[in-house]
C-alpha cells in the first residue's frame, strides 16, 4: 500500500496528486466519488453510473430546449476542442 498526503485549503478544496489522478484516469473537470465505508475508511474513485436514470439531472438544465442538430453540433465542437487542445 502507498500513502500520498495532500492538504485541504481554507475553502475546503483538495488537490488530488498527479500520481493518483493518473492511477484513476482522471482529467480536468472530471467528477470524483468519495465512498465512506461502514468501518470508517474513505475511498476515492471515479463515479460509476450503472444506468441512465442515475445520471438524470447531472448536467443541469437548459434555459430553452435544443434541437437534435444543435446538440450534435455542440458535441462535435467539444470533441474537436478536446482532441486538438494540446496542439494549439
Amino acid at each position: 500500500m502507498k500513502e500520498i498526503i495532500s492538504t485541504i485549503t481554507s475553502k475546503g478544496q483538495l488537490n488530488i496528486p498527479a500520481e493518483v489522478r493518473k492511477h484513476l484516469g482522471l482529467k480536468t473537470r472530471d467528477k470524483v466519488m468519495f465512498v465512506v465505508e461502514e468501518e470508517g475508511a474513505v475511498r476515492l474513485s471515479p463515479p460509476r453510473y450503472p444506468d441512465l436514470a442515475s445520471v438524470r439531472g447531472a448536467a443541469g438544465s437548459l434555459k430553452k430546449p435544443l434541437s437534435w442538430q444543435e446538440v450534435r453540433e455542440i458535441a462535435r465542437e467539444d470533441h474537436l476542442k478536446d482532441k486538438y487542445q494540446d496542439k494549439l
